[in-house]
């Protein structure tokens, strides 16, 4: 899914738009015990009790595409009849309405998620009568050929509130207020089928993690019966250490300059067009920027072997999940440096005197401490 079919459903995720007619929850203690389960009908809600509830189910479609929202794609043995399949597409052609296979899942999920805590299983169905949009992107409302049925997951955190004084409007007093379990916002969920063409796809699902440093692996291997990537920040770890030992001497200052800089101006292009579609980048664009700053063809040769070895033959990743493209930084064991990704060429390295030094542009506005200070003519060094 993209982000325009991402943003398309998540504005659907509100009591006056989906058809939502319930939501179902299950509250899991730190114990792994079910303390309730229940059903809540959105009809009798109130305004603000329905906005939380359709506010956390929201959250799960939010955050950036290939690092918070991944895409899980089925294997055609596993549509045509798998368990983990199967039950999703019975859960979704029942409306969640069947007890037992409602609480099937909610042990499934129970036993394989590795949360500290207690937490809060949500699950929503809705069906969406896809408006028809035209070649010029006009939205047609009263013409539609597809009806997208889908289910929505959220496993959220609960909390317990420490006692406090809150104000009684009845007495107009302040009051102990007690402990209370609050469901924060999401750690995990999903969507399921996927809308890839603002159509269904059953061969596909959107797993969803707040944190882009846990993959909740044990999760995804239950539900889907399948691995997710590595988790983005898995993913930055990886090639830089790939970098550093694929290239071993020429591994140099200019050489992560001229890639970090290759994969900014490829998200900022991206952007710049508006396409919908994820941006992905290629091995042979990353072997690109390598030849282009002078790297062996040995060197090259080498990475690529390790780049498959260590992502998978041939994979596509998301630049914004192996740099940084809002910083770039230096660091010694006793100093640290950080430069806007746009002037990173105010940096260079050089050897004086047999010494390795960092060197800095710095013609002016230079602070210490928050002090102005001024490079005096004195300070030349001797090259």
């Amino acid at each position: 899914m993209n982000e325009k079919e991402i943003g398309e459903i998540r504005r659907r995720v509100r009591r006056d738009r989906s058809n939502m007619t319930a939501i179902y929850g299950c509250f899991v203690n730190d114990q792994k015990e079910i303390v309730t389960e229940y059903r809540q009908s959105t009809a009798i809600m109130s305004e603000n009790e329905a906005e939380r509830y359709f506010g956390l189910m929201k959250r799960t479609l939010s955050g950036t595409v290939g690092k918070n929202l991944i895409d899980i794609t089925f294997r055609t043995a596993q549509v045509a009849g798998s368990p983990e399949h199967q039950m999703l597409m019975d859960l979704r052609k029942t409306a969640l309405k069947e007890d037992a296979l409602r609480m099937s899942f909610y042990r499934k999920v129970i036993e394989s998620l590795n949360l500290d805590g207690s937490y809060l299983i949500l699950l929503g169905c809705d069906s969406y009568d896809v408006p028809f949009k035209s070649k010029d992107d006009e939205t047609q409302a009263d013409a539609s050929g597809e009806t997208y049925t889908y289910l929505l997951c959220a496993i959220c955190p609960v909390k317990q509130t420490k006692p406090n004084l809150h104000y009684v409007a009845e007495s107009k007093e302040f009051h102990d207020g007690g402990i209370a379990q609050v469901a924060m916002a999401p750690a995990l969920g999903f969507l399921f089928p996927a809308f890839d063409n603002r159509a269904t796809n059953i061969y596909n699902a959107l797993f969803y993690t707040h944190d882009s440093a846990l993959g909740h692996q044990g999760f995804v291997e239950a539900v889907f019966n399948t691995q997710t990537p590595k988790p983005a920040a898995e993913q930055k770890k990886s090639f830089e250490a790939l970098l550093t030992a694929s290239l071993d001497e020429e591994c140099s200052l200019e050489v992560v300059q001229t890639v970090h800089d290759q994969l900014c101006q490829c998200i900022d292009l991206h952007k710049e067009s508006k396409v919908a579609e994820p941006l992905l980048v290629s091995k042979e664009q990353v072997k690109g920027a390598l030849a282009a700053c002078g790297v062996s063809e040995a060197h090259i040769a080498k990475f690529s072997v390790e780049y498959d070895e260590t992502f998978g033959f041939e994979a596509e990743l998301h630049p914004k999940n192996i740099i940084d493209n809002k910083k770039f930084e230096i660091h010694t064991p006793d100093v640290s440096i950080k430069v806007d990704p746009a002037r990173s060429d105010l940096i260079e390295t050089r050897i004086i005197g047999g010494v390795k030094y960092i060197l800095i542009c710095a013609e002016e506005d230079v602070e210490v401490n928050g002090v102005s200070i001024h490079i005096g003519e004195g300070e030349t060094a001797l090259v």
